[in-house]
């Protein structure tokens, strides 16, 4: 899949598309390559996050 592109929408609060367009201009970079370099930088982290069913399950479990 590297190599591709695709065009999509994506919705943010607005503070934080201020926040990537100030880190796209101090790195002289487009919003978009900042947003990839986020995502590969925390995807592991992500990762690691919980999925629903987990939280659902763990929810009913605890009940």
């Amino acid at each position: 899949m590297a190599g591709t592109n695709h065009k999509l929408s994506f919705y943010f609060p607005a503070e934080m598309i201020v926040e990537i367009q100030r880190e796209a201009v101090r790195q002289d970079r487009s919003l978009s390559w900042v947003v990839q370099q986020a995502w590969r930088l925390a995807r592991d982290e992500v990762r690691r996050l919980p999925s629903m069913k987990e939280v659902v399950e763990q929810r009913t479990r605890d009940r």
